[in-house]
């Protein structure tokens, strides 16, 4: 055996190990056993500075906008996100890329036998988040990092990367998702993500509702700390569309940044580069006297990349994969698709988890899609084909989709679809981040 396929058996293994803990969609919402690994690991997450995440949609994406622009300025980062496409490693990063399977390895067996100790002292082990957390935490000290760039896993207040006290909290969109979890009201969701704000923090938020915005003002208030609004403090005067994404204009907390490529499709990650740079000017504590260096922001944005994000994975024909699950990404996903790409034929190819929201994203993709084929994927979480159709036919009518129980052959027949259109056609492959992964490794793709 190589060491290549050693090493890729030691990391299934943890993998294995990992998976026979609670998933992360069954939450004992506590702190309690995270703090408890982290007091035994001397407290990691105290030894840098952190900017934290949280939302419904766009984390990962700015939080990948994050990481590069503090890589660009010459920061060391780790960077933790959830969930990964393709393979595990994707969620924690060090200097903006992935750790590697045995650097994986090694970090959980570095850890494992204090979470031992902390299963023993509790009534529920600890969950595989709360693992892959203190995972990360724990790597970013050893790197050392200059700084974390944390997602949240769900909601905020009693979301495991919680225990950090974040220099910046960044807010994106708040709409409704895990509702078992969160509450089916955005401003009661708003409640539990804002949490995150904390003393003497800088508050960096997206538009939002008037109601998702009076909460995370009172939240401000409540720990006196600071806050930048989209629309007000910063925000996006320009964008236009160029070959591989976009040109935009961002009105930063420093100042105007013209001249900006972003190698990204869509109104909406416009907006999460803005995000990103008033995120990063806080971090700086820049303001009107004060600019980040314009040809960093410059070379910072033209560098990230997002995988699973209206990726492009072929061209001729055009096929994109996009993670979108739930009704708000979808609508965004069909904006962009709309205005950016001019497909006389777009065929989707969908698959949903059972848990979500799937007669909202079929309905937002419905307008800018002529033909639907349903599938599945390999998650035991993901919703039978046949129920999907269901949901399908007051939408989309019964003679513009088809069902295709395995990926492959739906991803297939999308394409055969669109053949007579030349180069009219596109296929977009969506509805969950393990749809967008699995179409990610049928066309190759690395994880990234």
């Amino acid at each position: 055996m190589s060491k290549v396929e050693a090493n890729l058996d030691e990391f299934l293994d943890v993998e294995n190990e990992l998976n026979q803990r609670w998933p992360e969609t069954k939450l004992e919402p506590s702190l309690d056993r995270i703090k408890a690994l982290a007091d035994v690991l001397g407290d990691p997450q105290s030894s840098y500075p952190v900017v934290q995440l949280t939302g419904t949609n766009g984390k990962t994406s700015t939080s990948r906008m994050v990481d590069a622009l503090f890589t660009r300025i010459g920061l060391r980062t780790g960077r933790f996100t959830s969930p990964h496409l393709q393979l595990a490693t994707e969620r924690i990063s060090i200097d903006n890329q992935p750790i590697s399977p045995e650097r994986y390895v090694e970090v959980y067996r570095d850890i494992e036998p204090y979470v031992a100790m902390v299963d023993t002292r509790s009534e529920i082990r600890m969950s595989k988040f709360e693992v892959l957390t203190g995972m990360a935490y724990a790597a970013f000290a050893e790197a050392p990092a200059d700084v974390a760039v944390v997602e949240v896993g769900m909601g905020g207040t009693w979301d495991a990367t919680s225990i950090v006290d974040a220099r910046v909290a960044v807010l994106t969109p708040i709409g409704v998702d895990h509702t078992e979890y969160l509450g089916n009201r955005p401003e009661d969701i708003a409640v539990e993500k804002s949490g995150i704000i904390k003393p003497g923090s800088v508050a960096i938020v997206a538009e939002q509702t008037p109601e998702v915005m009076r909460v995370i003002l009172e939240r401000v208030a409540e720990v006196d700390a600071m806050v930048a609004r989209f629309g007000s403090e910063f925000g996006v005067l320009s964008r236009a569309v160029a070959v591989g994404g976009q040109m935009i204009t961002l009105q930063g907390l420093g100042g105007v940044y013209e001249d900006i490529f972003l190698p990204l499709h869509g109104e909406h990650q416009a907006k999460n580069a803005a995000l990103a740079l008033a995120a990063v000017e806080a971090f700086f504590g820049a303001g009107p006297e004060r600019k980040v260096d314009i040809e960093m922001v410059r070379e910072g944005f033209a560098s990230v990349v997002t995988p699973g994000r209206l990726e492009r994975v072929r061209s001729a024909p055009n096929v994109f994969v996009d993670a979108a699950h739930n009704p708000h990404g979808a609508a965004a996903l069909a904006r962009a698709l709309e205005s950016e790409f001019g497909f006389r034929k777009l065929v989707a190819v969908v698959s949903v988890m059972s848990d979500k929201d799937a007669e909202g994203i079929l309905a937002a993709l419905e307008p800018v899609v002529q033909e639907l084929v349903i599938t599945t994927n390999s998650s035991p979480r993901a919703m039978d084909p046949d129920v999907l159709a269901g949901l399908a036919v007051p939408i989309f009518g019964e003679d513009r989709f088809e069902v295709r129980p395995r990926l492959v052959d739906a991803v297939e027949e999308a394409i055969h679809l669109i053949e007579d259109e030349q180069s009219g056609g596109g296929v977009i492959i969506t509805g969950s981040v393990v749809t967008a992964g699995e179409a990610r490794a049928l066309f190759g793709k690395e994880p990234a």
